[in-house]
């Protein structure tokens, strides 16, 4: 049995429907319920909660874990008492590049680390579906804003995510290793609303913010410490925030889908 945290997510609903399609039984975990495929078990729970996990991980055999709520140690703990030999966490690629500010995702994997389970991290680096976040003026006014519109980075496809962690949590030769999940290659915030357009067949109109206004918009969503981080990150990469990885390409043995292939694939959203 494998446990999915966060299964109505971006990564964990594309990872049960891989994992269910391999063979495997699965029990989704999440705070409300969605549509599951047919043979998955639901179990509402809260990673805030870690008690709320117990009924979950009873009997399990892996455990694919998100970075939320402030105890990692009690629910590895709940992990290896019921069971789970094997964890995988999904974390992000700050806490390798930038640990004083992304904390969080710094003490969940200090806390696998420990935990005396089989372990395996992947750092994820800026999702292609960060972009939904346009959806709404595409559609109404057919712009996009964002800062920083000519500093690219390799942004990675959340499906591609989902199939490395199921790779990584059904095979072997992953344990204590630490993969940065990235896209083929660095993209421009103006070349994803360029190949949004292309989707859609329409040209789309790009509005450049300042960094005072993207900060303004975050502030409403996110804490100022990960807020700067974030702005860093985008207007003034490290080099290693800039690297392609080639572990999407190791793991699955093909390349890393384009965001192309995601503004196809996700066009109805900005219609």
């Amino acid at each position: 049995m494998i446990v999915v945290t966060g299964a109505t997510g971006n990564v964990g609903q594309e990872l049960v429907r891989i994992l269910v399609e391999g063979g495997e039984q699965v029990t989704a975990v999440s705070r409300r319920p969605a549509p599951l495929p047919d043979g998955v078990r639901h179990l509402p729970a809260d990673l805030a909660d870690p008690q709320s996990l117990r009924a979950a991980l009873d009997g399990a055999d892996a455990l694919f874990l998100l970075v939320a709520g402030d105890d990692p140690q009690s629910i590895l703990d709940l992990a290896a008492a019921g069971g789970v030999r094997r964890v995988v966490l999904l974390s992000s690629q700050g806490a390798g590049t930038r640990p004083e500010v992304y904390r969080h995702p710094a003490a969940f994997e200090d806390a696998v680390r420990r935990s005396g389970l089989d372990w395996t991290i992947l750092r994820s680096g800026g999702l292609n579906t960060n972009a939904f976040a346009w959806a709404g003026t595409i559609r109404a006014r057919r712009t996009a804003t964002a800062p920083f519109a000519d500093v690219g980075l390799p942004t990675v496809d959340p499906a591609d995510i989902a199939e490395v962690a199921a790779a990584v949590l059904r095979g072997s030769g992953h344990t204590g290793r630490t993969y940065d999940l990235t896209g083929p290659g660095l993209l421009t915030p103006r070349d994803r609303v360029r190949a949004i357009g292309d989707a859609l067949g329409t040209e789309l109109r790009f509005i450049e913010q300042t960094r005072d206004e993207a900060r303004a918009q975050m502030l409403e969503f996110m804490p100022e410490p990960v807020v700067e981080g974030t702005l860093a990150i985008l207007g003034r990469p490290l080099p290693a925030e800039q690297e392609v990885s080639p572990a999407v390409e190791h793991i699955l043995g093909r390349a890393p889908r384009t965001f192309a292939d995601w503004a196809v694939r996700t066009a109805p959203a900005f219609r």
